[in-house]
């Protein structure tokens, strides 16, 4: 075979589209480094390129490191964490979509992990979460990149997920509760951080916020936390009632959106109203006989 013609053969081969079980196949291998990546274990990418190579139908490395940037980009729309060395790339096809999904319903510890072990009175000396602005028209990803997050978000019901997970929804209220402790602190108000309150720990569910804290200057602060270990953009679910108690309690009501929590969370701030930062869309109605 000449060079051209094997160079033909690579290129068309290219272009034929990834079956199940190769997509299978790399979606394990990219979970198999994104584990080790998240657990600080040294992997080699080249290796387990490499390695996938004789196991797939004459592709090349560079399309197989095209896949991997395909891999973090749909599992950036699933609202989970990807390996940061492959920048997600767009695009992809439903298949890789399903294999994904697949991989996660045979592993479904993986949505309920939480990073390292954690104690209350650990936490507490913790330090402060990084808070940037939070997510606007100004700063959104181009149009076609945003529709394909959001699409995936929305077939799988990423927020009604991080929503159940209460393991995550939990962490993140304690890592809140240090971040309060740290900040009123570092501004000299120990007698603040004193008195601040994990209600929904302590009271339960219905107050509309999760936590009681100060601002510096001893202003109350009520703080809903949304936790998720997507990027910032994630969806998150909203309950009737927080939506009542950020209206009838402005001045002191803010939503904490914690992302990025499986790696170094990252934060934004949203106050009311609500609906002029996001869209807000009913997902459940309830049913009255007449």
């Amino acid at each position: 075979m000449t060079n051209a013609h094997s160079a033909f053969s690579l290129a068309a081969m290219s272009k034929v589209p990834w079956t199940d079980e190769e997509n299978d196949l790399i979606v394990a291998d990219y979970f198999a480094m994104l584990a080790d990546d998240l657990a600080g274990r040294p992997y080699n990418k080249a290796e387990h390129r490499r390695a996938l190579l004789p196991l797939l139908n004459d592709r090349s490395e560079g399309s197989i490191e095209f896949k991997h940037q395909n891999i973090s980009a749909v599992l950036k729309g699933l609202g989970e964490d990807w390996i940061a060395g492959y920048k997600p790339a767009f695009n992809f096809q439903t298949s890789l979509i399903d294999a994904v999904a697949r991989w996660l319903a045979l592993h479904p510890d993986w949505l309920g992990r939480l990073p390292g072990a954690r104690s209350a009175d650990g936490l507490r000396e913790a330090a402060q979460i990084w808070i940037g602005p939070p997510p606007t028209l100004s700063n959104q990803p181009p149009p076609q990149e945003l529709d394909q997050m959001l699409h995936i978000a929305r077939k799988f019901d990423v927020a009604g997920r991080d929503e159940r997970n209460r393991a995550l929804g939990r962490a993140g209220e304690e890592r809140v509760l240090a971040h309060e402790h740290a900040t009123l602190k570092a501004a000299g108000r120990d007698d603040l951080a004193r008195k601040v309150r994990w209600v929904s720990e302590e009271d339960g569910d219905g107050a509309g916020y999760d936590i009681a804290s100060y601002a510096p200057d001893g202003r109350p602060r009520l703080i809903e936390v949304k936790t998720t270990n997507g990027w910032e953009r994630t969806p998150f679910h909203i309950s009737r009632n927080e939506l009542a108690v950020a209206e009838e309690l402005r001045k002191e009501w803010c939503l904490f959106r914690l992302y990025r929590f499986s790696r170094e969370p990252k934060a934004f701030e949203l106050r009311p109203p609500l609906d002029a930062h996001v869209s807000l869309i009913p997902t459940t109605f309830q049913a009255s006989f007449h």
